[in-house]
């Protein structure tokens, strides 16, 4: 009897699984190489194409009239020769694209080079002829890493700054373009850049969102639109909570970068009387607990002192040695930051956090943002 023969079906079958895994696993890599290799040859072809449209209509010029029609014939033979895909209106947009990112690019001899005042990373690119010739250009060097309809959202947003942090974020967070539209539309960039200090406010349009320490996960307000309660209804902290908990992984998305969900309502004993933190969640990040207490009405010194016991109290027996220390958050619907100030030691790991129900007013978040830019230059 041969030596397979003796095999028992135990030992078979495991054999058989873990091949059939390592099979699987390498058709899943294969595939989406070849998904990410499509999808970046199609936004380098429309790129180029965008580029064909710009050089012809204006000569290069970005602001000239071109008043010769040719787009519609254009599309009419395209749609002829190539199927659907190539309307008007589609031109246009691959036009836009080209004109919107050139901008960070000088071209020349088909070489995409950065410009001293670019945000983007690059190397030494290649904006190829065709989807022949991106076979042959290196995908760690490639300047676009989204998909053609993550462009199409990005040209639509007019500040370079915050175009660049969407397009970072995006790409690290492996947004769907529903998430970016919503990210956009709920003023992501505004709201985390209203929240810091000069320096890292210029490193958001370089790096995204960096989380090195507990002020990074704040930003001002906290938006929670989709969890369905309306701003003029009235509703309880628990009714708050429960529609928090049914749509926990946009919270937690909303929240920021490295949240996980540990509890909700999680009760401790100190000195035979009951606390409950309303939610625990981990921040991978930073290492550390983060604990969220929801407040309907104004915040009080009462509360700040309350969530400070909690956050000592994660301190001395729940974290481990190698965490960090425990943040504690007050999300409320209006907030005091002079009353936050005064009540709490500087040094203290508690943030007061507004929060709204509805998406703020990006031209107001846009104002301030641009308010607050010129006073930081007033002060260089």
């Amino acid at each position: 009897m041969s030596q397979q023969e003796q095999m028992i079906p135990t030992e078979i079958d495991t054999r058989a699984e873990q091949l059939s895994d390592k099979i699987v696993r390498l058709i899943a890599q294969a595939r989406s190489h070849v998904a990410t290799t499509v999808n970046t040859a199609q936004v380098y072809t429309y790129f180029q194409i965008g580029r064909y449209i710009v050089e012809d209509e204006q000569g290069g010029k970005v602001r000239a009239e071109y008043g010769k029609g040719i787009l519609k014939r254009v599309s009419e033979r395209l749609t002829e020769r190539l199927g659907k895909g190539w309307s008007v209106e589609n031109l246009r947009q691959m036009r836009k694209f080209f004109v919107t990112y050139s901008q960070y690019y000088s071209i020349e001899n088909n070489n995409v080079h950065k410009k001293p005042d670019s945000v983007l990373e690059i190397k030494n690119a290649k904006i190829p002829d065709s989807v022949l010739d991106f076979r042959n250009s290196h995908m760690p060097d490639s300047v676009f890493v989204l998909s053609w309809s993550h462009y199409q959202v990005l040209c639509n947003v007019e500040d370079s700054n915050a175009r660049s942090f969407y397009e970072i974020e995006a790409r690290k967070q492996n947004w769907s373009t529903r998430q970016l539209q919503r990210q956009i539309g709920s003023g992501l960039y505004e709201r985390l850049a209203l929240s810091r200090n000069k320096e890292d406010v210029m490193r958001l349009a370089t790096e995204g969102q960096v989380v090195e320490k507990p002020a990074d996960i704040i930003k001002d307000p906290l938006v929670l639109e989709f969890i369905g309660l309306k701003a003029d209804a009235a509703y309880s902290e628990s009714d708050l909570e429960g529609a928090i908990i049914s749509r926990l992984q946009d919270f937690l998305l909303e929240m920021g970068k490295g949240f996980l969900f540990e509890a909700r309502q999680k009760r401790f004993t100190f000195e035979e009387r009951h606390f409950y933190v309303d939610l625990v969640l981990y921040n991978r990040l930073l290492q550390c607990y983060v604990l969220v207490d929801l407040k309907m009405d104004d915040l009080t010194h009462q509360d700040l002192g309350q969530m400070q016991m909690y956050v000592n109290y994660y301190d001395r027996y729940v974290k481990e040695d190698f965490e960090k220390p425990t943040i504690g958050i007050l999300l409320c619907e209006r907030k005091n930051d002079a009353l936050v100030e005064l009540t709490l030691p500087q040094d203290a790991n508690i943030y007061a956090q507004q929060y709204a129900l509805c998406l703020p007013d990006k031209a107001l978040l846009q104002q301030k943002l641009r308010e607050w830019i010129d006073e930081f230059r007033k002060e260089e």
